[in-house]
């Protein structure tokens, strides 16, 4: 059996209008993950926004993920600033019929080290789906050591470590790929994520990669996903580099969230600022640049 925390896991918008969920457009960016044959669908991840939901909208999103994945393994996002908090969202994750949960720490005061892996412990404790280590020091203000990754590792439940991407030649990138991979257990899987990263970690000995923008547009990233899994590292590379202009647009505009959603709400498929206030996305001319690189890369097949 395969290991569903292996190859393409896509990370879809939760996307609002009038300050609700857009549930219609939601499934609708399911329909499309389904339909590319992506490998995993992880719902209320950073790109699903989950930190500005509530416990009954996020409730809602795991649901309609798990409905309409069909076969498709649905993981869901539970990180909260509390742990009370997060065993609750466990817990609708575990009723909509999720298949796998991923946790950041999250925090408002600063996190030690005892506090995260205290956080594991009691999640993996607390419930018998499989867990995924959410590293995303970009968001969440807490940076995981290799001895970390090592002793979270150890707990039972623990299915994936999901790091940040690094930067680099394919090689690099496989030596601090192997540097985590000696003090982890082989069943864990590591993830790359940051999305200009992905060919090159998936080449360096990266089991998953977990997109953001492969959550709107999954085309391309499948296509990286299937090049290098056939042994096609150089196809696979070529097809990045083509999306290098993707990629300055998430550097010059702080990240991919917004520049995910711009091109999302460009090809039609959520409504007008999509985002959650205070969230404000692109101005007009950002949003007319985005434009201009979905056409040059056609971005807009699916």
């Amino acid at each position: 059996m395969t290991n569903p925390f292996t190859g393409l896991s896509a990370f879809p918008l939760t996307p609002l209008r009038d300050d609700r969920v857009d549930e219609r457009a939601f499934i609708g960016l399911l329909d499309r993950l389904v339909g590319a044959g992506v490998d995993s669908i992880t719902a209320l991840g950073s790109t699903g926004s989950y930190a500005y939901l509530d416990p009954d909208e996020r409730a809602r999103v795991a649901h309609l993920a798990a409905e309409h994945a069909g076969a498709t393994p649905v993981f869901v996002g539970v990180g909260d600033l509390r742990t009370s908090r997060i065993l609750k969202h466990i817990d609708a994750a575990q009723d909509a019929g999720a298949a796998g949960l991923l946790l950041a720490p999250m925090t408002y005061q600063p996190l030690m080290v005892n506090d995260v892996v205290e956080l594991f412990r009691t999640v993996i404790e607390h419930t018998e789906l499989p867990v995924i280590v959410y590293d995303n020091p970009g968001t969440t203000h807490f940076t995981f050591t290799t001895e970390l990754y090592a002793r979270i590792a150890e707990l039972p439940g623990i299915a994936s470590i999901k790091i940040p991407g690094i930067p680099g030649e394919p090689s690099e990138v496989a030596k601090r790929v192997a540097s985590i991979r000696e003090v982890i257990p082989k069943h864990v899987s590591i993830g790359i994520s940051g999305d200009a990263y992905g060919a090159a970690g998936l080449i360096g000995g990266c089991d998953a990669w977990y997109t953001a923008v492969g959550g709107t547009i999954p085309g391309p990233m499948v296509k990286i996903t299937r090049a290098v899994q056939q042994g096609r590292a150089a196809d696979a590379l070529a097809e990045s580099e083509r999306l290098a202009p993707l990629w300055e647009l998430f550097a010059e505009f702080g990240g991919s969230l917004r520049v995910t959603a711009a091109i999302a709400e460009f090809l039609g498929l959520v409504g007008a600022r999509s985002l959650p206030l205070p969230i404000q996305g692109l101005d007009a001319a950002q949003r007319a640049r985005v434009a201009e690189v979905v056409d040059e890369l056609q971005l807009d097949v699916p």
